[in-house]
């Protein structure tokens, strides 16, 4: 059972952050799901990925197509993502179970720290995921780099 790590965005949009870590969970050699809640919004993020420099481009799907289990990275608005994921990545405010966590080698969670809904959400998936019983890790670039500002452990 991996981490759950939080990653409270306040400088890097969306589609930054969330490109660094699909490139480093590709190298290392994990499938990843990436779950929002919106079909729109996902495709939206699919066009801002298919649009990233050539040197660090992400093989990805959005779900619905003939190959969804052989993606490498997979856009879903759904549990249980075909691709058969190592880590599983949720933005705006996709639900994460505990019981999901269990056979993943990662989950992050990815929250804009300019909306306080958003903010409020998280806070609400943190409590949840380490009553549950699993560690976590609250990580924000307030300072303009990325610093572990909290830590949850079993």
């Amino acid at each position: 059972m991996g981490d759950v790590l939080f990653y409270h965005l306040t400088r890097s949009p969306l589609e930054v952050a969330l490109s660094m870590l699909l490139a480093k969970s590709l190298q290392a050699g994990w499938r990843v799901a990436v779950r929002g809640r919106d079909a729109g919004r996902l495709d939206w993020l699919d066009q801002k990925l298919w649009a990233g420099p050539e040197e660090g481009f992400l093989p990805h799907g959005l779900a619905g197509g003939p190959h969804d289990a052989l993606q490498p990275i997979l856009l879903t608005t759904a549990a249980g993502a075909p691709n058969a994921p190592d880590c599983l990545m949720a933005v705006d405010g996709a639900e994460v179970t505990a019981g999901e966590c269990g056979p993943l080698a990662r989950v992050c969670i990815l929250f804009d720290g300019n909306d306080e809904a958003a903010v409020a959400a998280a806070r609400g998936q943190w409590k949840a995921l380490t009553g549950a019983g699993l560690a976590a890790q609250y990580w924000s670039e307030e300072g303009g780099r990325w610093q572990k500002k909290a830590e949850s452990g079993v």
